[in-house]
């Protein structure tokens, strides 16, 4: 379909001059509103009012301009309907063959920290869905354009042939489809107080494409949360190749586990799970001791930091093959000496965390929780007759805060802000038990035992205590608590109920 006539009416107005300017060139004339038609009137390109076409004045602070027979009909009208053209004519309406239009900044204003419920309602664009629908319906018969990122593409299709192909205004359709539901997700989300909706809207943009999934076969690909500057969607990279699906995983476990550490900290992950976790007197101290709980694991896994990366802590890590390392802020110096490793991935992000919903798929459909977020001991009490020291109390804790953060059935050893044994994953939980007693070694003894679930029997505990630990720390809650407290209180030991379960599945 030739254009010879469009409609301009966008939010954003980056490139709309030259967009106009061109057009005009072409040939094409030119309607708009608003400030769209004084940004493009100033530039000293013809340009006639939405109020000339339609006879009525823009009204209503400007939320009535383009809702009128006169626009919709000639953007509506199929032009392969004899019909819709006799239609058109009788009612003295000219087509218009170009929709270019993008929204009022809806998620941009909520996303600021003060904004009020009227400036919010204020930024629901009505026109502008409207006429981009409309012209989407329409696109065997119209272009329409909801991204400056089109305009170069567009323009020169009109240059050059007078008209956009068909097979890119239905895919510029789909663009402009998935432009307004993605709106109107926001729209539905900000209203809404439920953390579970009748109705699920997930709405993100594809933030990159990724070579694979966890293995060559799978296609993948990651979308971000709009309007989040948290996490990984909103972290930047600084150096490396490009993250794979196994990287983000894993990046994305590392980061919410070292923003709960108390202290300067350091996280290294591998395969989802933590190989390593330490607080220290610095952010360097802190890595070697991580590194330390499991160095043959840590060969190609993800290091973050919750304190900005100095020089000490870069050359140790560059001795090391990584993967991806994450961290608030880098050193000058400490970037020069992890960018030596071509490949290693490179992440800035914001540190600070924000409470979220968590969504997984299961076959036909997806489960939502709020997320396992830190964890206070507000419940927590002590059931046996030994009481923890306050050191014992403090390795507690902080074994506690690891055992959230690896997969179930989970068992971690730790002593003076150390990890030095982890198992997970196991079916039984004694198994997890021996198997970070394994890793620990001699480390294991007088460390605090922290159990993502209850101890279904004693066998546990007395797995837990022969491998070294001095104190425990679980959630409670079996048929067999008191067996398992009769059990600690027979090795002389304190044990501390949680009142709260940590699976990580």
């Amino acid at each position: 379909m030739t254009v010879r006539r469009a409609l301009l009416s966008v939010s954003d107005k980056t490139g709309i001059v030259d967009l106009a300017r061109g057009l005009h060139e072409a040939g094409v004339a030119l309607v708009s509103s608003g400030g769209t038609h004084r940004t493009i009137y100033e530039a000293d390109i013809p340009v006639t009012r939405v109020a000339e076409v339609t006879g009525a004045p823009e009204f209503l602070d400007g939320r009535v301009k383009t809702l009128h027979p006169r626009i919709h009909g000639g953007i509506l009208a199929d032009r392969r309907k004899d019909e819709h053209l006799k239609q058109l004519e009788e009612q003295k309406i000219e087509t218009i063959d170009l929709v270019v239009c993008n929204l009022y900044p809806f998620e941009k204003t909520i996303a600021a920290t003060d904004v009020s419920e009227d400036d919010a309602i204020e930024q629901i664009d009505i026109g502008g869905p409207a006429m981009v629908r409309a012209a989407a319906k329409n696109f065997h018969s119209v272009t329409v354009v909801v991204s400056p990122d089109r305009y170069e593409e567009i323009l020169g299709h009109i240059a050059t042939d007078g008209e956009v192909p068909l097979e890119v205004r239905r895919s510029l359709a789909l663009e402009a489809f998935s432009h307004t539901a993605a709106y109107d997700s926001a729209i539905a989300g900000y209203l809404s107080a439920e953390s579970f909706p009748e109705k699920l809207l997930l709405a993100a943009p594809k933030l990159m494409s990724l070579r694979y999934g966890e293995n060559p076969h799978q296609e993948a690909a990651f979308y971000g949360a709009p309007g989040d500057p948290y996490g990984l969607a909103a972290a930047e990279q600084l150096h490396g190749k490009e993250l794979s699906y196994n990287n983000l995983l894993d990046t994305d476990a590392a980061w919410r586990l070292v923003q709960e550490l108390p202290g300067t900290g350091c996280a290294i992950i591998k395969h989802s799970n933590p190989c390593g976790a330490a607080v220290g007197d610095s952010i360097s101290a802190a890595y070697d001791l991580a590194l330390d709980c499991d160095r043959t694991s840590a060969f190609g896994g993800i290091v973050a930091l919750n304190r900005a990366c100095d020089l000490a802590t870069a050359s140790a890590i560059s001795e090391v093959f990584t993967e991806v390392v994450i961290a608030p802020g880098y050193d000058d110096d400490a970037l020069e000496v992890l960018t030596q490793k071509k490949n290693v991935r490179i992440l800035k992000a914001q540190s600070a965390a924000r409470p979220s919903i968590d969504v997984r798929s299961v076959a036909g459909g997806f489960l939502l929780q709020t997320s396992d977020g830190p964890d206070e001991l507000e419940a927590a009490k002590v059931v046996t007759k030994v009481q923890p020291t306050e050191d014992q109390m403090r390795d507690l804790r902080f074994a506690w805060v690891i055992a959230k953060h690896v997969k179930s059935n989970a068992i971690v050893l730790a002593k003076d802000g150390v990890a030095v044994g982890v198992g997970a994953g196991q079916m039984s939980r004694v198994e997890s038990t021996k198997l970070a007693a394994m890793r620990a070694g001699d480390r294991a003894a007088g460390t605090a035992c922290a159990s993502d679930a209850f101890f279904p029997f004693r066998d546990g505990l007395d797995a837990a205590v022969e491998a070294g630990a001095a104190a425990v720390i679980q959630p409670g809650g079996s048929v067999r608590d008191d067996e398992v407290i009769a059990a600690a209180d027979e090795h002389g030991i304190p044990m501390v109920f949680t009142g709260r379960r940590h699976f990580k599945h």
